[in-house]
Protein backbone atom coordinates (compact mmCIF):
# COMPACT_ATOMS: atom_id res chain seq x y z
CA UNK A 1 0.00 0.00 0.00
CA UNK A 2 1.18 3.16 -1.44
CA UNK A 3 2.12 6.00 1.59
CA UNK A 4 -0.06 9.50 1.73
CA UNK A 5 2.18 11.96 0.35
CA UNK A 6 3.48 14.39 2.76
CA UNK A 7 5.62 17.18 2.02
CA UNK A 8 7.16 18.83 4.48
CA UNK A 9 7.58 22.18 2.95
CA UNK A 10 10.18 24.11 5.50
CA UNK A 11 12.85 22.19 7.02
CA UNK A 12 15.99 23.69 7.77
CA UNK A 13 19.64 21.85 8.54
CA UNK A 14 22.76 23.46 9.79
CA UNK A 15 26.30 22.68 10.80
CA UNK A 16 27.93 25.63 12.56
CA UNK A 17 31.29 23.11 13.36
CA UNK A 18 31.40 23.38 9.35
CA UNK A 19 30.43 27.06 8.68
CA UNK A 20 28.61 30.03 9.37
CA UNK A 21 25.18 30.92 11.37
CA UNK A 22 25.44 34.16 12.52
CA UNK A 23 22.56 34.39 14.78
CA UNK A 24 23.10 30.59 15.81
CA UNK A 25 24.83 31.44 19.79
CA UNK A 26 25.15 29.76 22.36
CA UNK A 27 22.08 31.35 23.61
CA UNK A 28 20.35 29.50 21.70
CA UNK A 29 20.64 26.21 23.94
CA UNK A 30 19.83 23.77 22.15
CA UNK A 31 19.12 25.37 18.34
CA UNK A 32 23.43 25.76 18.86
CA UNK A 33 24.11 22.28 17.30
CA UNK A 34 24.36 20.16 14.41
CA UNK A 35 21.40 19.36 12.48
CA UNK A 36 22.21 16.66 10.17
CA UNK A 37 19.42 14.77 7.63
CA UNK A 38 21.11 11.83 9.85
CA UNK A 39 20.09 13.36 12.60
CA UNK A 40 16.58 13.72 11.62
CA UNK A 41 15.98 10.46 9.33
CA UNK A 42 14.58 8.38 11.77
CA UNK A 43 11.78 11.10 12.95
CA UNK A 44 10.92 11.79 9.20
CA UNK A 45 9.95 8.12 9.10
CA UNK A 46 7.85 7.94 11.95
CA UNK A 47 6.11 11.04 11.04
CA UNK A 48 5.21 9.74 7.98
CA UNK A 49 6.65 12.21 5.46
CA UNK A 50 7.80 11.34 2.68
CA UNK A 51 9.30 14.61 1.31
CA UNK A 52 11.35 17.89 2.14
CA UNK A 53 11.96 21.45 1.33
CA UNK A 54 15.15 22.35 2.79
CA UNK A 55 15.37 26.48 3.70
CA UNK A 56 18.28 28.61 4.24
CA UNK A 57 19.83 29.68 7.60
CA UNK A 58 21.86 32.22 7.49
CA UNK A 59 22.79 34.76 4.83
CA UNK A 60 25.48 32.83 2.82
CA UNK A 61 26.41 30.60 -0.27
CA UNK A 62 27.55 28.61 2.31
CA UNK A 63 24.38 27.06 3.52
CA UNK A 64 23.08 27.16 0.05
CA UNK A 65 25.24 25.13 -1.41
CA UNK A 66 25.19 22.68 1.46
CA UNK A 67 21.34 22.44 1.26
CA UNK A 68 22.27 21.54 -2.88
CA UNK A 69 24.65 19.17 -1.73
CA UNK A 70 22.10 17.24 0.68
CA UNK A 71 19.07 17.24 -2.17
CA UNK A 72 21.89 15.58 -4.36
CA UNK A 73 22.40 12.98 -2.39
CA UNK A 74 19.17 12.73 -0.30
CA UNK A 75 16.15 11.67 -2.28
CA UNK A 76 13.89 12.34 0.79
CA UNK A 77 14.66 16.30 -0.45
CA UNK A 78 12.69 17.98 -3.24
CA UNK A 79 13.59 21.41 -3.32
CA UNK A 80 16.02 24.19 -2.17
CA UNK A 81 15.02 27.64 -0.75
CA UNK A 82 18.50 29.28 -0.93
CA UNK A 83 20.02 32.62 -0.34
CA UNK A 84 20.88 35.30 -2.68
CA UNK A 85 21.90 38.89 -2.33
CA UNK A 86 18.83 40.94 -2.25
CA UNK A 87 20.51 44.47 -1.86
CA UNK A 88 22.94 43.37 -4.26
CA UNK A 89 21.13 42.97 -7.67
CA UNK A 90 24.50 42.55 -9.61
CA UNK A 91 25.65 40.10 -7.66
CA UNK A 92 22.40 38.00 -7.32
CA UNK A 93 21.96 38.07 -11.59
CA UNK A 94 24.81 36.15 -11.38
CA UNK A 95 24.45 33.87 -8.41
CA UNK A 96 20.62 33.27 -10.14
CA UNK A 97 22.34 32.32 -13.33
CA UNK A 98 24.45 29.75 -11.47
CA UNK A 99 21.79 28.46 -9.06
CA UNK A 100 19.08 28.37 -11.49
CA UNK A 101 20.35 25.62 -13.29
CA UNK A 102 20.63 23.45 -10.82
CA UNK A 103 16.96 21.39 -10.91
CA UNK A 104 16.54 21.56 -6.59
CA UNK A 105 17.03 25.36 -6.57
CA UNK A 106 13.12 26.21 -6.18
CA UNK A 107 13.11 29.82 -4.73
CA UNK A 108 14.98 32.38 -2.78
CA UNK A 109 14.74 33.96 0.96
CA UNK A 110 16.62 36.59 3.38
CA UNK A 111 16.83 36.65 6.77
CA UNK A 112 14.93 39.94 6.43
CA UNK A 113 13.48 40.05 10.23
CA UNK A 114 16.91 39.23 11.58
CA UNK A 115 17.83 42.52 13.19
CA UNK A 116 21.00 41.25 14.48
CA UNK A 117 22.47 41.57 11.31
CA UNK A 118 23.41 45.75 10.83
CA UNK A 119 22.13 45.72 7.19
CA UNK A 120 18.89 45.38 7.89
CA UNK A 121 19.37 48.17 9.81
CA UNK A 122 16.02 47.50 11.86
CA UNK A 123 14.29 48.32 9.13
CA UNK A 124 10.40 46.21 8.50
CA UNK A 125 10.34 47.65 4.86
CA UNK A 126 13.79 46.63 3.84
CA UNK A 127 12.56 44.25 1.64
CA UNK A 128 10.88 47.54 -0.35
CA UNK A 129 14.18 49.21 -0.77
CA UNK A 130 14.77 50.03 -4.91
CA UNK A 131 17.83 47.55 -5.08
CA UNK A 132 15.75 44.71 -3.58
CA UNK A 133 13.25 44.86 -6.11
CA UNK A 134 15.73 45.24 -8.68
CA UNK A 135 16.71 41.49 -7.50
CA UNK A 136 13.17 40.16 -6.89
CA UNK A 137 12.26 41.81 -10.77
CA UNK A 138 14.80 39.19 -11.60
CA UNK A 139 13.62 36.20 -9.46
CA UNK A 140 10.55 36.78 -11.01
CA UNK A 141 11.69 36.43 -14.61
CA UNK A 142 14.03 33.46 -13.46
CA UNK A 143 10.47 32.01 -12.50
CA UNK A 144 11.23 31.37 -8.91
CA UNK A 145 9.37 31.78 -5.76
CA UNK A 146 9.91 34.17 -2.55
CA UNK A 147 9.58 33.08 0.75
CA UNK A 148 8.84 35.65 3.14
CA UNK A 149 9.40 35.88 6.96
CA UNK A 150 7.09 38.04 8.18
CA UNK A 151 7.06 38.38 12.56
CA UNK A 152 4.58 41.78 12.65
CA UNK A 153 2.27 43.42 11.34
CA UNK A 154 4.77 45.60 9.47
CA UNK A 155 6.20 42.96 7.94
CA UNK A 156 2.23 41.82 6.65
CA UNK A 157 1.88 44.52 5.20
CA UNK A 158 4.70 44.28 2.43
CA UNK A 159 3.22 41.48 1.20
CA UNK A 160 0.44 42.74 -0.85
CA UNK A 161 3.08 45.29 -2.18
CA UNK A 162 5.51 42.51 -2.89
CA UNK A 163 2.45 40.61 -4.56
CA UNK A 164 1.48 43.32 -6.74
CA UNK A 165 4.88 44.48 -8.27
CA UNK A 166 5.67 40.94 -9.25
CA UNK A 167 1.83 39.25 -9.92
CA UNK A 168 4.84 36.43 -11.83
CA UNK A 169 6.23 35.53 -8.49
CA UNK A 170 4.69 33.08 -5.85
CA UNK A 171 5.32 34.58 -2.28
CA UNK A 172 4.96 32.47 0.83
CA UNK A 173 4.13 33.85 3.86
CA UNK A 174 6.30 31.19 6.30
CA UNK A 175 4.73 30.44 9.88
CA UNK A 176 1.37 31.94 9.33
CA UNK A 177 3.49 35.17 9.91
CA UNK A 178 4.06 34.10 13.07
CA UNK A 179 0.37 35.39 15.44
CA UNK A 180 1.16 36.04 18.72
CA UNK A 181 -0.70 32.42 19.85
CA UNK A 182 0.29 31.88 23.41
CA UNK A 183 -1.79 35.35 24.06
CA UNK A 184 -4.85 34.57 21.85
CA UNK A 185 -3.73 37.87 20.20
CA UNK A 186 -5.68 37.75 16.57
CA UNK A 187 -5.94 41.05 15.22
CA UNK A 188 -4.14 42.79 13.84
CA UNK A 189 -2.60 39.89 12.69
CA UNK A 190 -6.17 38.25 10.95
CA UNK A 191 -7.05 41.35 8.83
CA UNK A 192 -3.52 41.73 7.42
CA UNK A 193 -3.34 38.30 6.48
CA UNK A 194 -6.65 38.47 4.93
CA UNK A 195 -5.35 41.39 2.59
CA UNK A 196 -2.24 39.59 1.47
CA UNK A 197 -5.01 36.74 0.45
CA UNK A 198 -6.40 39.10 -2.03
CA UNK A 199 -3.27 38.47 -3.93
CA UNK A 200 -3.67 35.26 -6.03
CA UNK A 201 -0.15 34.64 -6.29
CA UNK A 202 0.36 34.49 -2.00
CA UNK A 203 0.02 31.50 -0.08
CA UNK A 204 0.75 30.51 4.09
CA UNK A 205 2.70 28.15 5.41
CA UNK A 206 0.99 26.26 8.41
CA UNK A 207 4.59 25.94 10.53
CA UNK A 208 6.41 26.99 13.53
CA UNK A 209 3.28 27.52 15.59
CA UNK A 210 4.19 25.61 18.49
CA UNK A 211 6.72 28.45 18.98
CA UNK A 212 4.72 31.12 18.68
CA UNK A 213 2.04 29.02 21.39
CA UNK A 214 3.17 28.19 25.32
CA UNK A 215 5.98 26.42 24.93
CA UNK A 216 4.81 24.08 27.83
CA UNK A 217 1.23 23.65 27.55
CA UNK A 218 0.52 24.09 23.76
CA UNK A 219 -1.86 21.42 21.81
CA UNK A 220 -3.11 22.09 18.30
CA UNK A 221 -6.09 23.65 20.03
CA UNK A 222 -4.64 26.48 20.15
CA UNK A 223 -3.81 26.75 16.70
CA UNK A 224 -7.22 25.70 15.35
CA UNK A 225 -8.36 29.53 14.78
CA UNK A 226 -5.38 30.14 13.04
CA UNK A 227 -5.75 28.18 10.69
CA UNK A 228 -9.14 27.98 10.35
CA UNK A 229 -8.59 32.03 9.34
CA UNK A 230 -6.25 31.39 6.93
CA UNK A 231 -7.71 28.42 4.98
CA UNK A 232 -10.56 30.25 4.85
CA UNK A 233 -8.96 33.26 3.08
CA UNK A 234 -6.19 31.71 0.94
CA UNK A 235 -8.53 28.37 0.36
CA UNK A 236 -6.76 24.91 0.61
CA UNK A 237 -4.47 24.83 -2.27
CA UNK A 238 -2.28 28.39 -1.59
CA UNK A 239 -1.61 26.61 2.20
CA UNK A 240 1.15 23.76 3.18
CA UNK A 241 2.80 22.76 6.10
CA UNK A 242 6.07 22.79 7.48
CA UNK A 243 7.94 21.16 10.12
CA UNK A 244 10.59 23.84 10.94
CA UNK A 245 12.81 21.75 12.32
CA UNK A 246 15.10 21.92 14.34
CA UNK A 247 13.55 25.01 15.60
CA UNK A 248 10.63 23.25 16.24
CA UNK A 249 12.53 21.69 18.78
CA UNK A 250 12.50 24.45 21.57
CA UNK A 251 8.54 23.71 22.18
CA UNK A 252 8.12 19.52 21.42
CA UNK A 253 9.57 17.01 18.87
CA UNK A 254 9.14 16.53 15.05
CA UNK A 255 6.88 14.09 15.22
CA UNK A 256 4.70 15.81 18.23
CA UNK A 257 4.66 18.70 16.19
CA UNK A 258 4.02 17.10 12.36
CA UNK A 259 1.08 15.14 14.21
CA UNK A 260 -0.36 18.53 15.62
CA UNK A 261 -0.13 20.14 11.81
CA UNK A 262 -2.31 16.64 10.77
CA UNK A 263 -4.64 17.30 13.75
CA UNK A 264 -5.12 20.72 12.88
CA UNK A 265 -6.21 19.98 9.43
CA UNK A 266 -8.36 17.21 9.73
CA UNK A 267 -11.62 19.05 9.99
CA UNK A 268 -11.25 20.12 6.63
CA UNK A 269 -12.04 17.75 3.33
CA UNK A 270 -10.22 15.50 2.24
CA UNK A 271 -9.16 16.90 -0.75
CA UNK A 272 -8.47 20.17 1.07
CA UNK A 273 -6.30 18.09 3.39
CA UNK A 274 -4.69 16.70 0.43
CA UNK A 275 -3.66 20.03 -1.06
CA UNK A 276 -2.26 20.91 2.29
CA UNK A 277 -0.28 17.27 3.38
CA UNK A 278 1.32 17.75 -0.34
CA UNK A 279 -0.33 19.09 -3.55
CA UNK A 280 0.06 23.44 -2.56
CA UNK A 281 3.50 22.58 -1.84
CA UNK A 282 4.20 20.89 -4.97
CA UNK A 283 2.76 23.14 -6.80
CA UNK A 284 4.63 26.09 -5.16
CA UNK A 285 8.08 25.16 -5.80
CA UNK A 286 7.38 23.32 -9.27
CA UNK A 287 7.93 19.53 -7.47
CA UNK A 288 7.38 16.81 -10.49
Amino acid sequence: MNKTEMIDAHQHLWVPSEREYSWITPDFGPLFDDFTPERLAPEIEAAGVTGTVLVQAADTYEDTFYMLDIAARYPIVRGVVGWIPFDRPAEARAALQLFAKNPYFKGVRNLTHDYTNSKYQSDDAWILRKEVLETLSMVETAELSLDYVAVNANHIRNVPVLAAKFPGMKIVIDHLAKPDIKNKVFEPWATLMADAAEQSNVYSKVSGLNTASDWENWTFGDWQPYVDHIVSKFGANRVMLGGDWPVATLAGDYVKVWQAQEDVISKFSPEAQEWMRAKTAKKFYNIK
